[in-house]
């Protein structure tokens, strides 16, 4: 069995798309998928699974929230080797940056179009730095995230494909949980 992190993005963001995590391991569970383990309640999912197409289980679980909570999420699987090549990848590893909470990922569902990477990539935000690759737009938000310009939805917008931020402790955590199980 593969070891599996889905990300969801944006549930049990200011009271929208409310999912209790215990019941989306149920419904996962349900699914056949394996020592299901969530981690906090923004939709962080670490399982295994006997398949080895992550596209298909991330719209088998997109399907299921629609099914079971009624609404639609953008759900993200990766394997846990593909979050540990993501992590070791990263331009942004200055102890003092991570103490300082000021790094992120913003995974990216699918790779997008090199004519929008350039031109995100021309674009300055003050006190933000980032590398866009085909996966990830790493993110060191010298002001902190919640300061930042570059963030999940104008990523979104500029690269024109669906993505997710988590930040560094979390991606750290969930590399932690999947070694586990």
């Amino acid at each position: 069995m593969r070891t599996y992190i889905a990300l969801l993005r944006g549930v049990n963001v200011s009271g929208t798309k409310k999912i209790k995590m215990a019941d989306l391991k149920v419904m996962l569970e349900e699914f056949g998928f394996a020592n299901v383990q969530t981690y906090i309640q923004s939709g962080n999912i670490i399982f295994k699974s006997e398949s080895n197409k992550d596209k298909e289980l991330a719209e088998k679980i997109k399907n299921g929230i629609h099914d079971v909570f009624g609404f639609d999420v953008p759900v993200l699987v990766k394997t846990k080797t593909e979050i540990i090549q993501i992590l070791e990848e990263s331009p942004y590893k200055k102890a003092e940056d991570i103490a300082a909470k000021k790094i992120y990922y913003t995974l990216l569902k699918s790779t997008p179009k090199q004519e929008n990477i350039t031109q995100l990539d021309q674009k300055k935000y003050p006190n933000e730095l980032f590398k866009i690759t085909k996966n990830c737009v790493y993110l060191n938000c010298l002001k902190g995230a919640g300061n930042a310009k570059l963030n999940n939805n104008s990523i979104e917008r500029k690269l024109k494909v669906q993505a997710t931020t988590r930040n560094h402790r979390t991606m750290l955590k969930l590399i932690e949980i999947s070694e586990e199980i």
